[in-house]
């Protein structure tokens, strides 16, 4: 409430009257910054090393995960950029060459630190606006394509997050070890049935099930509210979804257009993986779920994208 909730709502409410198209110039400042904070995270007493990745900032008592920013930062940039010449991108010179830099730059951070699970996810939100600019089929595919090679192959060098993907194979090899946390997952979906147990009324969240209330906490809702539960949270992210698209289809400009497809990409792709890894359909990534895990770095970072979404909305 205090570091997510209120000051999200209070900088989506900045954004949302302050003109869209004045972020256009803070496009590029705005990811150098998110780039410099990413680079930071590995220097002593300022990084925070917390789950097996030095993935946090602790700047004067508060901490944060830059990664979380670097998200918004990417689509305002990928938006301005690609929506200023929507011609570039059918070259490979002009618009592959310089975007795959960008985001090679970007993955070795993330690889560094190591946090696959932003890596992959920061990797969809930039193909998928590259192939809505208008890219060519053979490199949007061709970029597409490159997540989740690039995801498997840094896994396949490390033997504990290769584990996670072997233990999506066969769920049951090592249910007290690497396959613990999706196996309790699945004991707590499996145990919510149609209705759910009851709001409130867990087990699994009382030392079974890890991260609870985050990474976790769509296993919990269901097991609370059930089938019905999930299938309305579910249904909450399609209404947002088709908010969404109406407001692209109505974009005064190519750059609103993107912006808005950007921040979608990012809220239904993290949401996606999230329930995804929870049920055993992908490796567990550490990715919480948008609006509904615990995470002030999430909320507020979401919550500002939101806030642009509404400005655009507002000038459709």
């Amino acid at each position: 409430m205090v570091y997510g909730l209120l000051p999200g709502i209070a900088v989506m409410l900045i954004l949302w009257r302050i003109d869209y198209r004045k972020l256009r110039k803070f496009a590029l400042p705005g990811l150098f910054v998110a780039l410099g904070l990413m680079v930071l995270v590995f220097v002593p007493h300022i990084g925070l090393r917390l789950k097996g990745a030095t993935s946090w900032l602790d700047i004067m008592g508060v901490s944060f995960q830059p990664a979380e920013f670097l998200k918004l930062a990417l689509v305002l940039y990928l938006a301005a950029w690609l929506g200023e010449n929507r011609d570039r991108v059918k070259h490979v010179t002009l618009g592959l060459l310089p975007f795959v830099l960008i985001m090679g730059f970007i993955a070795v951070l993330l690889v560094l630190q190591p946090d696959l699970g932003e890596l992959g996810l920061i990797l969809i939100i930039a193909g998928g606006m590259y192939f809505i600019a208008g890219a060519p089929l053979k490199q949007a595919f061709g970029v597409l394509l490159i997540v989740p090679v690039l995801v498997l192959g840094f896994a396949a060098v490390s033997p504990l997050r290769w584990k996670r993907v072997t233990t999506l194979l066969n769920p049951t090899a090592d249910t007290r070890g690497a396959g613990w946390q999706l196996n309790q997952s699945l004991i707590a979906i499996g145990a919510g049935g149609f209705w759910g147990v009851g709001y409130g009324q867990s087990t699994q969240k009382f030392g079974f099930l890890p991260e609870p209330f985050g990474d976790s906490i769509f296993a919990v809702l269901v097991e609370e509210l059930g089938f019905v539960g999930g299938a309305v949270t579910i249904a909450f992210f399609m209404l947002l979804t088709l908010m969404m698209v109406r407001v692209i289809r109505r974009a005064p400009d190519p750059f609103g257009s993107l912006i808005v497809s950007g921040i979608l990409i990012w809220i239904m792709a993290q949401a996606a993986v999230n329930m995804a890894a929870v049920t055993g359909l992908v490796p567990l990534t550490g990715v919480p779920m948008p609006f509904v895990s615990y995470g002030g770095t999430s909320m507020v970072s979401l919550l500002a994208g939101l806030g642009i979404v509404l400005n655009v909305a507002k000038h459709a």
